[in-house]
């Protein structure tokens, strides 16, 4: 008797672990405990998991936000630990109060678990338990519910009956038009998705009128989604129905008397002009686009710029070069001078991307003077966008019309005041150095490219370093042996010792791409001279260095010329030019 006293006992221990842990006053223990519901329910086994576990959850939720969040969470993946698909219906009572709960990120979890385990639903159990919870919550007294509720019906709609269809229809247009704000704006939020599932005809005739209601809301919170829902519902229908249901709507909204609804507008605006198709975006969106862009507001312009390249890119072929020149460029030409720089530099980043759609002549005569007067725009973000996309430009007029017109405009930027619009035209050197060619690049940039080696900015000398490494990849070790190596040696006498240790850094990388005997006979000498500098930092960067090149050279090198130098730095003064030299000789015996 004791034995079976006992037996049942250890049954009963993992739901009173569970339950004292969840009084605990400590959250951490309440929270650990909740993350550890999977073990405790493959304790139980699923018949306990379903009328103990679940039962005692569901009684239990008044916690923290963090341990509600959690537990949301955790039973979105319990469908097996309660017997399968066939029992999933026992996790909706506590996912349906968490769903009610006050804090927004708890509900949208719960929201998110909800529509995770409705797939896994038998059709009898979506009709008879899911949409009955969907139901609830869409008429509850709280908007928690409401709005939670909204997120529901696009995963239930389209495997329940007819009358149950027009049910969750009527249900979700109250939610469209329910007092509260936070409720409309989660509607709206929800209406294109469920846009997706809902037959066509019920589409034009239940949806539409609540699309139209949405979009003309009091509220510009509620009106700036109706246009995320626009994107939806005009990609559902026929072009004449697009225009006669959805367009007065959209063009209301691109006017809109608040600048985030037009922002909104501005924000989807590809997707917009994909939906409706190239006949209703030739009539109607190159006019809006052109309103956007001499928007008053400083957002809008720079959402609609963004969108610029995007746009023209998909509009068709036969007519697009003549609506690009005629209703777009006058307008891409005011945003170059524009008095906001984020909208500059949002047309920075994508002007670039015209070349390749107006091809060779267009460029040269209208665009080049647009990138030639960013290039020297007072905003180091509009400067850094032009020079991140000239590969674009240079594929479409060539590296000799390219050099004429901004490479003077490079060279000025090169020497910039902001060390990150130098390190931006660093990063881009390699590719230009392979545009260009050896001898226009030797002859223009070589000297800035060694320049940069002394910067006083630590990052751009890192860079300028990498930068090197990259040339000689693209030019070749011999190149590097007349060009480079010697004014790199030519550093380790400098003054400062900053450049003695640039110097090293540089042949760090080098010995890399020059390959054995090159490191062996121009590098190491130097190396091995540096390792007597005054500077202690010098010092342990020449035991760094030799640590570095070490598996360049050959073994013998290493024996008659790397190996005693580290012995005579391991026996240096200094701490860390012995520490330094010790790890070198450590790595490089192995």
């Amino acid at each position: 008797m004791a034995a079976s006293d006992s037996s049942s006992d250890d049954s009963l221990y993992p739901i009173a672990v569970l339950i004292d842990e969840l009084k605990n006053e400590d959250v951490q223990l309440r929270l650990n405990s909740i993350k550890k519901l999977s073990t405790i329910s493959l304790a139980l086994g699923v018949e306990r998991t379903r009328s103990e576990l679940i039962p005692f959850l569901t009684d239990t939720i008044y916690d923290e936000d963090e341990v509600l969040l959690a537990l949301a969470e955790q039973l979105g993946q319990f469908t097996p630990l309660v017997g399968g698909p066939e029992f999933v219906y026992c996790l909706l009572p506590p996912l349906e109060s968490l769903a009610t709960v006050e804090e927004t990120v708890v509900r949208d979890k719960a929201v998110e678990s909800l529509r995770h385990i409705s797939s896994q639903h038998s059709p009898q159990d979506l009709e008879n338990r899911f949409v009955p919870l969907v139901t609830r919550l869409s008429s509850g007294d709280w908007f928690t519910s409401r709005t939670s509720a909204c997120g529901l019906f696009s995963v239930c709609y389209g495997r329940v009956n007819s009358s149950v269809k027009a049910d969750l229809r009527t249900h979700f247009r109250n939610l469209c038009q329910d007092d509260t704000p936070m409720v409309r704006r989660a509607a709206a939020s929800k209406l294109g998705e469920f846009a997706k599932v809902v037959e066509l005809e019920y589409l034009k005739t239940d949806l539409i009128p609540m699309f139209v209601s949405l979009a003309q809301d009091e509220q510009d919170s509620v009106r700036l989604l109706a246009v995320e829902a626009c994107v939806s519902i005009a990609s559902l229908l026929q072009q004449e129905d697009v225009e006669q249901l959805v367009m007065p709507t959209l063009r209301q909204c691109t006017s809109d008397n608040s600048w985030r609804v037009r922002y909104m507008v501005a924000d989807k605006f590809t997707e917009l002009q994909k939906a409706v198709g190239q006949e209703i975006t030739k009539a109607e969106l190159v006019g809006a686009l052109q309103s956007l862009l001499k928007d008053s507001e400083a957002e809008v312009r720079a959402a609609a710029a963004n969108k610029i390249r995007d746009f023209c890119q998909a509009l068709d072929p036969a007519c697009r070069e003549a609506i690009i020149m005629v209703n777009i460029l006058p307008y891409v030409k005011e945003l170059v001078a524009d008095p906001n720089q984020h909208v500059k530099a949002a047309l920075a980043s994508v002007i670039m991307g015209l070349s390749p759609i107006l091809g060779k002549n267009i460029t040269i005569e209208h665009l080049l003077p647009l990138f030639l007067s960013q290039l020297k725009d007072e905003c180091p973000e509009v400067r850094l966008n032009i020079i991140s996309n000239l590969d674009c430009v240079n594929e479409v007029i060539g590296i000799q019309q390219l050099s004429q017109s901004l490479l003077p405009a490079i060279v000025e930027l090169a020497e910039d005041a902001k060390w990150r619009v130098r390190l931006a035209i660093i990063e881009y050197m390699p590719l230009l150095a392979g545009q260009l060619g050896v001898q226009f690049f030797d002859e223009k940039l070589n000297a800035l490219c060694m320049a940069w080696l002394v910067d006083h900015v630590y990052a751009i000398r890192e860079a300028a370093t990498l930068n090197l490494k990259k040339l000689v990849e693209k030019f070749g070790p011999e190149w590097a042996q007349n060009t480079v190596i010697p004014k790199v040696l030519a550093m380790s006498n400098d003054q400062n010792y900053l450049h003695r240790m640039t110097c090293l850094f540089s042949i760090n990388v080098l010995a890399q791409v020059c390959g054995s005997e090159v490191t062996a006979q121009l590098m190491l000498p130097t190396v091995i001279t540096m390792a007597s500098d005054s500077v202690p930092n010098v010092r342990f960067n020449v035991a760094k260095t030799l640590q570095k090149i070490g598996p360049v050279l050959d073994p013998s090198c290493i024996q008659s010329q790397v190996k005693p130098v580290l012995e005579k730095l391991n026996a240096d003064e200094d701490v860390d030019v012995k520490y330094f030299a010790s790890e070198a000789m450590s790595i490089i015996s192995d």
